[in-house]
Parts: C-alpha cells; structure tokens; sequence
C-alpha cells in the first residue's frame, strides 16, 4: 500500500485544477487569490446550473438526470467553498489567540 502526500494531486487540485496555478509572492496575497478563483469556479458552477434547471423549465433540456448532477455539483461545490471559509476563519481565530 503506498500512500502518497497532499502535493501528489489528491484533493483540491482534483477538483479545481486552475486554482493548483496560484503563484504566491507573499502567503496573504496567494491565499487572497486562492479565495477569489475559488469564489470566481464555485460562481461559474452555479450560473451552469442555473442554466440547466431553466433549460428543463423551457423545455430545451430533456435529461433530468443530467440537470440533477449539474445541481448537486453546485451545491457540493457551495458546501466545499463555505468549509474552506470556515476553517480559514478558524485558522485566523486561533493565530490571533496565540501569545507572542
């Protein structure tokens, strides 16, 4: 059984391949673009999801199956984007408890 690191792809890189291209000059200025791609992809799956559901609406769109997936995607990727915020927000809670 091999197991592999965090860098080897696995996660985030998986599901957001363009956010792995962040190049950081400083840590706050990569985690503040990390943060706006990442609200930027999570906006783009939501605008094709609403697309989907008023292409079934409309009538345009015959595949149910198909506009369930592009809902469920968007609302995974809502609910991934929602516990970075929040484990970013606890990160910052607990540096800023930290006695220097």
């Amino acid at each position: 059984m091999t197991i592999t690191g965090i860098e080897s792809g696995i996660g985030i890189s998986k599901a957001f391949p363009e956010l792995n291209k962040v190049s950081s000059s400083s840590t706050a200025e990569g985690a503040g673009k990390f943060f706006s791609e990442l609200v930027s992809k999570v906006n783009d799956i939501q605008i094709q999801s609403d697309k989907a559901v008023q292409g079934l609406a409309s009538g345009e769109n015959k595949n149910l199956h198909e506009v369930m997936i592009a809902v469920e995607k968007s609302s995974i990727s809502f609910q991934f984007m929602s516990q970075v915020r929040n484990k970013a927000i606890e990160a910052y809670q607990e540096v800023m408890r930290m006695q220097v």
